[in-house]
């Protein structure tokens, strides 16, 4: 039952990182600093440092104001996507890693990825047109769902 945990939990951070890159990465980097998760002696201990932590932290956070701009790109045109790929993979891989599941999680992290960059992009075109074309508030609950689903993540994986 731990592994199919994990390997779902690793497969949510994925969508959280289709919706907001940087979220993913800073929220499991968190887990880390935390001690909710235990990295000592993998790939990712460095992850807890409070560098780390504080860089991607900064990262998701300036995501999140860029984000409400109109001239960010799309997250389906292809740097948005395979940024998108590359941090939902890595935390889903940091979540597996903590229950010796590396390769799992980063196999649930990228397909999650795709979950949420193309499923985020068609919940946001669709809540954007049924609110009169006004995009601020349906980013910033976008913005809402990803920075607490990505802290829940983290959090639910101290009880695994």
């Amino acid at each position: 039952m731990t592994h199919f945990l994990v390997l779902l939990l690793a497969l949510f951070i994925g969508v959280v990182a289709g919706l907001r890159a940087f979220t993913a990465p800073a929220a499991v980097a968190w887990a880390a600093a935390l001690s909710w998760i235990n990295l000592d002696g993998t790939w990712v201990q460095w992850l807890a440092h409070p560098i780390t932590v504080t860089v991607l932290t900064i990262l998701a956070v300036v995501e999140l104001v860029t984000d409400q701009l109109p001239r960010t790109p799309s997250r389906k045109t292809p740097v948005q996507f395979v940024a998108r790929l590359i941090t939902g993979g890595f935390a889903g891989a940091v979540i597996g890693t903590a229950w010796g599941y590396t390769f799992g999680g980063l196999g649930a992290g990228l397909i999650g990825a795709v979950l949420g960059t193309l499923g985020g992009y068609e919940a946001r075109r669709r809540l954007v047109a049924a609110n009169d074309g006004h995009d601020l508030p349906v980013a910033l609950l976008e913005d809402a769902v990803a920075v607490l689903g990505g802290f829940a993540i983290a959090a639910l994986t101290s009880i695994v």
